[in-house]
């Protein structure tokens, strides 16, 4: 469960959550505990959640642009419809998380782990995703503007473990 300390220091607002993770970096001695946090439709825009414990969380339909998410964990979290353009994904563990209709334009996955994950309906336009891991994650390749693993040599050319 998430530590309701966070919780409430998340829903008190972007200025003091980052202010807190700023001022108290060096005595954060856990990560934010948000696991299983209901987190769905939330205004989360330029966040910082990096290394955050989201493992589990409900972010269906949140805004998450421009969010920090280096390193945070989310594995097998709903992202269904959440905006994640612009955000900074690098080293994210996504794996099992439902990503449908997610929008990641211009995010960056570097060398984030998205094995399993749902990617169907998914925006990766402009998405960086050098060394990024798709093991058995799953495109869709009908849908205008989807996920499809073609495109993203346009983007980016070294691609590195893309497994569908």
């Amino acid at each position: 469960m998430a530590s309701q300390k966070h919780l409430d220091l998340l829903s008190s607002g972007k200025t003091l959550w980052n202010k807190w993770r700023e001022e108290y970096a060096d005595v954060q001695a856990l990560e934010p505990d948000l696991h299983e946090a209901d987190l769905r439709e939330a205004d989360l825009h330029g966040v910082d959640l990096h290394g955050a414990d989201l493992t589990e969380a409900n972010l269906q339909g949140a805004n998450l642009r421009e969010a920090d998410l280096r390193e945070a964990d989310l594995r097998n979290a709903n992202l269904r419809n959440a905006d994640l353009s612009d955000a900074n994904l690098l080293g994210a563990h996504l794996r099992w998380a439902d990503l449908r209709n997610a929008t990641l334009c211009r995010s960056n996955l570097k060398l984030a782990d998205l094995s399993k994950a749902d990617l169907r309906g998914a925006d990766l336009d402009g998405a960086i995703v050098i060394k990024a891991i798709f093991d058995e994650a799953l495109f869709s390749k009908t849908e205008p503007g989807g996920a499809d693993p073609d495109k993203f040599g346009r983007h980016e050319t070294e691609i590195i473990e893309v497994k569908v």
